[in-house]
């Protein structure tokens, strides 16, 4: 590893000193901050996983009940109990911390679930097939803020990487290579001087 293009003296010693310990703490802060957002990361990721099998059956439900639906009735019919069908729902956010970020995760309310097949034209089947897609809503909802969340994470881990390793190969091993020639430099310096000091005392010494 190449040292630092700088002069050799006792001042850039203690500055170098200082910088690589500086160096040196941020890389293990760096290191327990990636370490932690791995962990929940991967705890994300197992909610993913955990998300998608409920999605999974809620879709296995819902889309053979609409189709079923669909055969029934024919789709004018269905559409027309659709415009006669009025939900209203609402989006909320919220904050949470993971791993030190701050995220905005998202959930839907829903209201209380009504049953619309006394209305003229429509059936009870209609309103299992309304109960199975507020189901799936709920969840899309819920994975499209964990995926948010998973997919910043990620992006978090693999720079804070980047960092850990640019202190690990680079910043680091320069800094001491640095100390170790400033260092160097200095004691033969100062043997250099000895010696010098000693001639001249025993040039005094002759005289």
């Amino acid at each position: 590893m190449a040292k630092l293009n700088i002069a050799p003296t006792k001042s850039n010693l203690l500055n170098i000193k200082e910088q690589l310990a500086i160096s040196t703490e941020g890389y293990d802060l760096l290191e327990q901050k990636r370490e932690i957002l791995v962990m929940e990361l991967m705890r994300i990721v197992e909610k993913v996983k955990l998300l998608e099998v409920e999605m999974d059956k809620c879709a296995a439900k819902a889309y053979p009940a609409l189709k079923n639906m669909l055969l029934k009735v024919g789709g004018d019919r269905v559409e027309r109990i659709a415009h006669g069908v009025e939900y209203d729902y609402e989006l909320t956010k919220k904050p949470v911390t993971i791993g030190g970020m701050s995220f905005t995760t998202i959930d839907v309310n829903l209201p209380e679930k009504q049953l619309f097949s006394s209305f003229k034209g429509s059936f009870a089947d209609s309103d299992e097939v309304m109960s199975d897609f507020f189901d799936y809503l709920v969840l899309i909802t819920r994975m499209a803020s964990i995926r948010t969340i998973a997919w910043r994470l990620a992006l978090e881990v693999k720079k804070t990487q980047r960092r850990v390793n640019a202190l690990d190969k680079m910043v680091i091993p320069q800094d001491r290579e640095t100390v170790k020639y400033i260092e160097s430099v200095l004691e033969e310096r100062e043997r250099d001087n000895i010696f010098v000091m000693k001639s001249l005392k025993k040039k005094q010494g002759l005289k």
